[in-house]
């Protein structure tokens, strides 16, 4: 293979993998929480771009649900699915059958040393996430901040894995309401045309390309 068609190939490769991530942000608009993904580009042999989640906030939407809980500032909460720690981002949690605060998907939500339990009705949680029933402390939610973003691995359910630095936690926890998705319906609308535009000249490059070849090939063959 020539370095022209190594080099259009790669480019081709590099606007399928930006219209996968738009697609992916397109579907999940609507999901709380969703951090929006981003193809960022990789200097290296192994992958022309990697992907990396977006940290800015998204818009607080009140619910009046006193288990669901929106965060704001770079962050996550720390769940616990089948013994392993994840991250999360959607605070829309709910009481199980064994009296602990868990998430949509079942995953346990964690304070810095044990799950969350006992009588969570009612329940207030202050902005730097204290649980109170009344008086009573009920723990603390276990909340981090990621050095890296794009070491962030999708761990299906709206969770993440995640094995680089923590930071501490600096932002703010909203009560009765949900974060929703930080997408930019028309951001994403521009990027899936310019995206499509490029991979379409690509395309004619191909062509243009394949007919010079066949071309050449042709009149070697008439010598």
């Amino acid at each position: 293979m020539t370095d022209t068609l190594q080099a259009i190939a790669r480019a081709l490769s590099t606007d399928v993998q930006t219209l996968g991530t738009i697609s992916h942000n397109v579907a999940n608009m609507n999901t709380p929480g969703y951090r929006g993904v981003r193809a960022v580009p990789e200097f290296s042999q192994q992958a022309l771009l990697r992907t990396s989640l977006d940290q800015t906030d998204g818009s607080v939407m009140q619910t009046a649900r006193k288990l669901d809980l929106a965060l704001q500032g770079p962050g996550f909460f720390v769940v616990e699915r089948e013994g392993e720690p994840l991250l999360v981002r959607s605070g829309a949690f709910r009481v199980d059958a064994q009296g602990q605060l868990v998430t949509a998907n079942g995953d346990i939500v964690r304070g810095p040393n044990a799950p969350i339990g006992t009588d969570l009705d009612p329940l207030r949680v202050d902005a730097d996430g204290a649980l109170w029933n009344g008086t009573q402390s009920l723990g603390q939610l276990e909340l981090i901040t990621v050095a890296d973003a794009g070491a962030l691995r999708p761990a299906g359910g709206g969770a993440y894995r995640y094995e680089g630095e923590q930071g501490e936690w600096s932002g703010q926890v909203i009560q009765g309401a949900l974060e929703a998705a930080n997408i930019d319906a028309a951001g994403e609308t521009i990027r899936l045309m310019e995206t499509t535009r490029h991979a379409e000249s690509v395309q004619r490059a191909i062509s243009i390309y394949d007919k010079a070849m066949d071309t050449g090939i042709n009149r070697l063959g008439d010598n």
